[in-house]
């Protein structure tokens, strides 16, 4: 029995130093995390300025004269030491940044996105791979008929993995 009670001592020893050796590793990481937090702040604030000064020197810039809305909801945003913004300044920073969107959207021309995901472009192509050949639908003739094109073309076709052959 003395000897289950030295391991047992032992144990909860060896558990003592543990777990002061982890309070160490977390007191250490802590201070670690504070740092890294006092520089991303300065990094933070040195970006701040550096766009108050590009701020100002378009400003000064004869050409560039006009604020968007976002940049001037923007300046007027309030952020408090715990890092909060105001629900009210939020709620009128996002219906300008909305609104901005959506006169941006109406007066710029048509953007062109492509109709699949990025995933078709990283796509390796085997050797000698000839793609089918389909025509653009431009939004003039018949849809139906562009699709009974499309059909035709791809009802012969095959796959070969993630591609489309004939």
């Amino acid at each position: 029995m003395v000897t289950n009670t030295t391991t047992i001592e032992e144990q909860l020893a060896s558990l003592m130093r543990a777990i002061e050796g982890l309070m160490k590793h977390v007191q250490e990481q802590d201070a670690q995390i504070a740092r890294l937090i006092n520089k991303a702040d300065s990094v933070d604030a040195s970006h701040v300025m550096r766009k108050q000064v590009e701020a100002h020197d378009e400003v000064e810039a004869p050409a560039k004269q006009h604020y968007t809305e976002n940049d001037k909801y923007a300046k007027e945003l309030q952020v408090s030491s715990d890092g909060l913004i105001p629900m009210d300044q939020l709620k009128e920073f996002i219906d300008g940044t909305i609104k901005s969107k959506i006169e941006g959207s109406s007066k710029s021309s048509l953007t062109y996105s492509k109709p699949y995901t990025p995933r078709i472009d990283d796509l390796k192509m085997p050797m000698g791979y000839q793609p089918p050949k389909f025509q653009q639908f431009d939004g003039k003739g018949n849809p139906k008929q562009h699709v009974a094109h499309f059909v035709e073309t791809c009802n012969n076709a095959g796959t070969y993995g993630d591609h489309l052959v004939k």
